[in-house]
């Protein structure tokens, strides 16, 4: 049976730098996370791999042997090799420590709440006009339950206000494309959301570089970006900081405020993280609600699935937002907008948000354990692991890497080379407490054995 072709296409993410059988692996373990490679495809055999790549074919034995041990691939003599199929509960493969994700709710079936919420939908609501064209940012209904789940961080809120977006990503490009024109200006922390970074690209924004404390950007350091270089907008994570995991105090945040007030900037609060405390703080957005945008997310506090994401915009802004949204997105997918306005309105968005709140505290605190020099709040789906003198974080990534982790570096969230250097750990991907301990327990084994050489070239 010849391969097939479309198999092969993750060859094209094999990158230079450090072993290349590690590149291969990597390239195959992201293709296979990324869905761009299905259960049972067919690699293509070794000998051709080793043509396309001008590499020896030792090395391309080396990184199926090594795909085969993390359990991505599977195969027999004479058939080939192909991508094996995984079970949830099926972790001898590539843990993840690099993907942001929710943890399974504790003592909840996510599956059965779907299906349950989705047929009574169903039964209650015509097919054809459920999957018909809506209103771009939100039927009133669903710009109700937005405010009810911004209401703990952001205090009453009229729906007017609210508009629904088809996940964050589609919510901070409509936000960016109405605040800021091509070639503006945009502070944001050291290290930042790097779906931010890549909206900012695509808009031709430029993003300045604010430096952090321990509770976000420096306000000294943030008042003279803005007085010097007149940006048109702040970009925070105030909560539980993406990927620093820091969050800002009372005082910060009044700071921030006040500094964009007197500079006469917008702020744009990226807020995925508060609902997870179990007492959020005060969003900007409560604190400056004539100057701030403030989106929040589903994705991390119930599940990435929903893409809803709720943006509380100032007086007299809510409009120009819900056409971008409209121009670039249309709206939001008919059924995910029904079921998380189902599951607000019912209670079954606080029943979720509190077992998977319960989740996030029990892995934390298996960081704090393996891992005691990682910062992050108690209810944290990250940390971020800063590193001693000398360590460096893409070669610790290439350890993990070869000991089957998959974490992320700071270059990965860096404005500048003078960001902060580190690594964030994510703790919601795998599916089970003990897999994640032992994961984190190999990540500490590796900070304390010291600075990783590189190793040689094969």
């Amino acid at each position: 049976m010849a391969a097939d072709k479309s198999a092969d296409v993750w060859l094209g993410r094999v990158r230079s730098g450090g072993p290349v059988y590690l590149a291969i692996l990597e390239a195959l373990a992201e293709a296979v996370r990324a869905g761009e490679l299905q259960p049972g495809d067919r690699l293509p055999p070794q000998r051709a791999v080793a043509d396309r790549l001008g590499v020896d074919l030792t090395t391309v034995t080396r990184a199926y042997a090594a795909a085969r041990d993390r359990g991505l691939v599977e195969g027999t003599v004479g058939r080939g090799t192909f991508v094996r199929a995984r079970r949830e509960e099926d972790e001898t493969g590539v843990v993840d420590l690099s993907m942001n994700l929710p943890p399974p709710p504790e003592g909840l079936s996510l599956g059965r709440l779907l299906q349950e919420t989705s047929a009574a939908i169903l039964q209650r609501t015509d097919a054809a006009t459920l999957m018909a064209y809506h209103p771009g940012a939100g039927a009133l209904g669903q710009r109700i339950a937005g405010a009810r789940w911004l209401a703990p961080v952001l205090g009453e809120v009229s729906p007017e206000r609210v508009l629904v977006g088809p996940g964050a990503q589609a919510a901070l490009a409509a936000v960016l494309s109405c605040i800021c024109k091509p070639g503006d200006a945009v502070v944001a922390e050291a290290l930042t959301y790097p779906g931010f970074r890549a909206v900012a690209a695509q808009l031709g924004l430029r993003v300045l570089a604010c430096p952090m404390d321990e509770e976000g950007p420096e306000p000294q350091a943030l008042e003279r970006l803005c007085a010097e270089h007149r940006p048109a907008a702040i970009y925070v994570v105030p909560t539980m900081q993406n990927p620093a995991a820091s969050t800002m105090g009372a005082a910060r945040r009044a700071e921030v405020a006040r500094i964009a007030a007197s500079c006469g900037v917008w702020l744009l609060e990226d807020d995925p993280y508060s609902r997870l405390c179990e007492a959020p703080p005060q969003g900007l957005a409560a604190i400056a609600p004539d100057r701030t945008f403030h989106i929040a997310t589903l994705a991390k506090c119930l599940t990435p699935g929903l893409r809803i994401a709720y943006v509380a915009a100032p007086d007299g802004q809510a409009g120009r937002i819900a056409e971008a949204l409209r121009a670039t997105a249309l709206m939001t997918a008919p059924l995910m907008a029904a079921v998380a306005t189902t599951w607000i309105r019912e209670g079954t968005a606080e029943t979720l948000l509190k077992a998977v709140r319960a989740e996030a505290v029990a892995r934390r605190a298996l960081a704090a354990e393996a891992l005691p020099g990682a910062v992050g709040a108690p209810e944290s789906l990250h940390v971020w692991l800063p590193l001693p003198r000398g360590a460096s974080a893409d070669r610790l990534r290439q350890a993990a890497q070869a000991r089957g982790l998959s974490l992320t570096a700071a270059d990965a969230f860096a404005v500048s080379p003078e960001a902060p250097d580190g690594v964030r750990i994510s703790l919601g991907a795998a599916s089970k407490r003990a897999v994640l301990a032992e994961a984190l327990r190999t990540v500490g084994q590796l900070v304390r054995s010291g600075p990783q050489p590189a190793p040689a070239i094969v």
